[in-house]
């Protein structure tokens, strides 16, 4: 009977002992999720800076704007890193979410792309203009255009502005409201398209190079990682976003967008 209890115990302990450790090491399993390029391309930059950490970097891919930060607010991932800051507002006001800014990385200047014009004087009157269907993103496009001469929005329209606000037209030009993520695939069948560097980028189109009218470098949309609010301080959150503000970021930015389709903000 003694030795039936003594093996028992030690069955106990040692069940203990590896399920502590497997509980730790899970704790050190950093799940962030993201767009392809360039923010997953970031992460599987630094993901040996944070194994040599002790974190191991998990990625997940996502190819639209709304389920990385609904995957976040259930706790399915530990950050992301997608989007910009009025972007992360306006969802956490629309969605009564709960999602944080923890550090910002760089900023993907916004520019209007076209397959059928080279210059912008050339946009024909009731040209077709696509533009993000998304509210940020839309308001975005829309401030683009006018920085532009294109067209004039309400005063108070800011950065929530859609085609009902636009008080001036010269061109009349028509807006298609479309995802985000479809900009790319519908250039061909537009007369110009607002697209997002996220996007844009593994289309192949260069702001500085294809872009009719680029944003600018004082541009307030900086991406950042975001993450629940009050896991900001965590270490692990802290370690993400030191390594995503290296020198191997700016060096890989340097190299790879030299036409400023990245623009680094650290």
């Amino acid at each position: 009977m003694k030795k039936l209890i003594v093996s028992l115990v030690v069955l106990l302990l040692a069940g203990s002992l590896l399920f502590g450790a497997a509980a730790k090491e899970s704790q050190n399993v950093l799940t962030v999720g993201a767009t392809p390029e360039p923010h997953a391309a970031f992460l599987q930059l630094v993901a040996p800076q944070l194994a040599s950490a002790g974190i191991t970097l998990k990625i997940v891919e996502f190819t639209d704007y709304v389920t990385p930060n609904e995957a976040l607010e259930s706790g399915q991932l530990d950050a992301n890193f997608f989007q910009h800051i009025p972007y992360l507002e306006s969802f956490n006001k629309e969605k009564g979410f709960h999602l944080a800014n923890a550090g910002g990385i760089h900023i993907e200047p916004l520019a209007l792309y076209s397959k059928k014009i080279s210059k912008l004087a050339d946009l024909k009157q009731g040209a077709i203009v696509a533009i993000p269907n998304d509210p940020t993103n839309e308001g975005r496009a829309l401030l683009l255009l006018q920085s532009a001469g294109l067209l004039k929005l309400k005063a108070e329209a800011g950065t929530t502005a859609t085609p009902l606000d636009i008080v001036e037209n010269k061109l009349n030009l028509k807006f298609r409201e479309i995802e985000a993520a479809s900009l790319p695939r519908v250039l061909e069948d537009v007369d110009a398209a607002v697209i997002n560097g996220n996007y844009a980028i593994p289309a192949g189109l260069r702001a500085n190079v294809d872009g009719l009218v680029v944003e600018g470098a004082d541009s307030p949309y900086v991406n950042v990682v975001a993450v629940k609010a009050g896991r900001e301080n965590d270490a692990a959150i802290v370690a993400l976003v030191k390594a995503l503000q290296s020198q191997v970021i700016k060096d890989y930015v340097a190299k790879t967008y030299p036409n400023g389709e990245v623009v680094t903000v650290f």
